[in-house]
């Protein structure tokens, strides 16, 4: 089945005057994100002509998909928009509540059973709106996108920061927060600043133990985690041609980790190699037809890339080899070479405990081919794996296909257990059984993200991120320090043997098959469809529109909490056991900041979750302090360094400061979906001019913003911090505010302005 194929049909006819015009009108070579950006356009009689980096652009995105952790919310707010049907076709996913334990045949089960409430919330929802709903069990959101609904030229937005997954055919495809799919399903335009282009050049071929994964493990070292920020990376040059699609879909995953808005990858022969094989050669010919003209950069662009990208990096996929990054941050980028060095140096556990595979990330057919071909070496060599091993497929139709292939069984000969086709301890949703579990210990995953405690809930656990076959070679050694290319092992006959590079097909010789996929179609008319949310549920909620701005400077605010360090959405809103009350904001509000950590030295000592409670003079949990506050009618503040809200796409992590009456977050810099979201809640995100401010704020103050009564874009707000013992600081704050995120802002949020318009 080829789902929403005359959009597409219609995309593709109208393309390549679209781009024709836009080239015109720019009157110079077009790249490939610009030809796709700039055909998606809310305004078509728009002049295509924008300042990267600072003009606010309105995009008409094709199409919509959520997971069903993020979806809850979502839909909450899509249901106040008055719609009877969503306005561009749209997907819920169930693969983020699915606990990893013991295997896919108890997991699924039991997910179905505890997330019923869930579960059938979501299907009523998108049976009565119109959505496409894919059942527990039927695939990670992104490999079930990849395989089902990218298209090379396309636009898409998800309620998940890896999204751009689906850059791997070529498609813009953007993470977000619920409030702008919300949007979209609406019919209203999605706003973006326009970003600008880093360009990676790929020459080469990839050959022996290096992969796609080591292409962005690599550039994240480059790049940094936050070096992507308000840009879109695309990959160009010969050798992207020699990656197969998954491969580019890796790539593209990955991009969320060094904040880019997206990555993409130009069309070629592998990416309609792959379409066939998903049962989309119609998508695939008419992409043929217009691939030269309006899948690719324009020739001018290629002889001059450094004219028309903002940073040009070259990787040579020959030279390249094996990284393995971490613990702790994803950008701590090390190519195994020098891993084993940096590993003794700094004392990294070295027994390797764990080994896990698949995710968004790495659960292709390819990947568990390769991994495959490495546990199959185990046996055929006499060796006895080391660590535990979990294979996590991503999707029913890419698990059915490799069972069939024997591929599977192989990576459970040599002790595997096959996970649920879902997200599992890629998120925190993992029961690892462990005699300790706050003990100091190492695994090696083929994930995206390694932030401490994520996987397992244990800040202790040294997390590194490395391809399937090198996270499988790892498993079988059975230390982190082992290097498959140089080193060998003893095996159970007291032999020495070498593990040889890993091989595999791309896309299943006998092709793809599976039983069910899971997928529900949505009812033709859904007017009948009553939705399920029981009155006295603890883990839905319908929601309330947040108050108005009440049209004067913020006077009295309190310090919440000054956090110091690292603050991702893990950190605020953290994920694991919490993703059960996702769609009930009261509930979930608990986990407010609980894994941030307190700038201030607390009486025990404690950094975590634990701030001063000026009401009380005690100290308490960073929610209840919160709740104490706004108890008293008092707005509060948060306080933080770079990079604030890194991480995933999660919108609880700003309608919860919200519902608790967090007024301001002041930061040195966000997160680009982050900053967004808190704009979106009519919550004030705002930047220190001088990051060196931050060192000024006491844990006592109070805080007035002044300014608002003409708040206005590029106009700096005062802050003055008023300090316990009578003296005060006045600084400077910045924020990236236009006229529209005003108008969210005054009116308590985007989906209160939208209802308003509508009714």
């Amino acid at each position: 089945m080829v789902f929403d194929i005359e959009m597409i049909r219609q995309r593709y006819a109208g393309m390549p005057q679209a781009v024709a015009e836009i080239r015109k009108a720019t009157g110079r070579p077009l790249t490939l994100a610009e030809k796709i950006l700039l055909t998606h356009l809310h305004d078509r009689g728009q002049r295509p002509v924008f300042r990267r980096g600072e003009d606010y652009v309105n995009f008409a995105p094709d199409r919509v998909a959520m997971q069903d952790a993020t979806a809850q919310m979502a839909l909450l707010q899509f249901m106040n928009a008055g719609r009877s049907r969503v306005a561009v076709p749209s997907t819920v996913h169930c693969d983020h509540l699915i606990l990893a334990d013991s295997g896919a045949g108890t997991d699924l089960p039991v997910a179905r059973n505890t997330n019923r409430e869930v579960y059938d919330f979501l299907a009523s929802v998108s049976n009565k709106y119109g959505i496409g709903f894919w059942k527990p069990g039927a695939g990670i959101i992104h490999q079930v996108v990849l395989e089902n609904y990218a298209f090379p030229g396309g636009m898409m937005i998800g309620t998940d920061s890896h999204t751009p997954n689906a850059g791997g055919l070529g498609m813009i495809a953007v993470g977000v927060g619920g409030a702008d799919a919300a949007d979209v399903m609406s019919g209203m335009p999605w706003e973006l600043k326009m970003p600008k282009l880093i360009g990676v050049k790929l020459t080469g071929r990839l050959s022996g133990w290096a992969s796609p994964k080591d292409v962005i493990l690599k550039l994240a070292g480059i790049l940094t985690v936050k070096g992507g920020t308000n840009a879109i990376i695309e990959y160009f040059g010969e050798g992207t041609e020699t990656l197969s699609a998954t491969g580019k879909a890796t790539i593209c995953n990955m991009g969320a980790e060094v904040g880019a808005t997206t990555s993409l990858f130009p069309y070629d022969a592998k990416i309609a190699g792959y379409l066939r094989a998903t049962g989309r050669e119609e998508v695939a010919a008419l992409a043929d037809g217009i691939a030269a003209e309006c899948l690719t950069a324009d020739a001018g662009v290629l002889e001059q890339p450094e004219r028309y990208y903002d940073r040009l990096i070259e990787i040579d996929l020959f030279a390249l080899e094996p990284y393995i990054n971490g613990p702790f941050t994803p950008d701590a980028a090390a190519p195994i070479s020098e891993f084993v060095r940096i590993a003794r140096e700094k004392g990294y556990p070295e027994r390797m405990e764990v080994g896990l595979i698949g995710s968004c990330t790495n659960s292709s057919y390819e990947d568990l081919a390769r991994a495959a071909s490495v546990a199959r070496q185990a046996a055929e060599k006499g060796l006895k794996v080391q660590a535990g091993y979990i294979i996590t497929p991503g999707s029913e139709q890419v698990r059915y296909t490799a069972a069939r292939d024997g591929l599977l069984g192989e990576l459970e000969s040599i002790g595997g257990v096959v996970m649920a086709n879902a997200c599992g301890a890629c998120i925190g949703q993992w029961k690892r059984h462990t005699d300790d579990p706050k003990r100091a210990n190492s695994i090696v995953t083929s994930f995206n993200r390694n932030f401490a405690a994520r996987n397992d809930g244990n800040p202790a656990t040294h997390a590194f991120v490395a391809s399937p076959e090198l996270t499988t070679a790892l498993t079988i050694a059975g230390r982190i320090t082992f290097n498959p290319l140089t080193d060998t092992l003893t095996n159970e006959r007291g032999e020495t043997v070498k593990l040889d590079a890993p091989q595999g097909d791309e896309l299943p010789v006998k092709g793809f098959a599976v039983d069910d996929p899971g997928y529900q179609a949505p009812a033709s008319d859904g007017s009948s469809v009553t939705v399920a949310i029981a009155p006295d549920s603890q883990r839905l909620q319908r929601l309330e529109p947040f108050a108005a701005w009440d049209g004067t400077d913020y006077e009295g605010l309190r310090l919440l909490i000054k956090t110091q360090g690292k603050c991702t959405t893990d950190h605020i809103s953290a994920a694991g056991p919490w993703l059960r009350f996702r769609g009930h904001l009261e509930n979930i509000s608990d986990n407010l900041l609980m894994g941030a950590t307190n700038a201030f030295a607390t009486p025990n000592g404690e950094a975590i979750n634990n701030v001063l409670n000026p009401l009380t003079g005690g100290y308490g949990k960073v929610s209840e302090v919160a709740k104490a506050y706004k108890a008293q009618g008092l707005g509060s503040i948060v306080v933080a360094q770079e990079n604030y809200g890194e991480g995933s796409s999660r919108e609880h992590a700003a309608m919860e400061p919200r519902f608790l009456n967090v007024k301001v977050v002041l930061a040195q810099s966000f997160a680009r979906i982050h900053e967004t979201n808190l704009k979106k809640q009519g919550m004030l995100a705002l930047t220190f001019a001088d990051k060196e401010d931050w060192n000024k704020v006491r844990e006592d103050d109070t805080v007035s913003v002044r300014g608002l009564k003409d708040f206005a874009p590029n106009v700096p707000l005062t802050v003055v911090l008023n300090h316990a013992d009578g003296t005060s600081d006045t600084i400077t704050a910045n924020h990236t505010y236009n006229a529209l995120q005003i108008e969210w802002f005054k009116a308590g949020s985007a989906l209160n302005l939208i209802s308003k318009k509508t009714k």
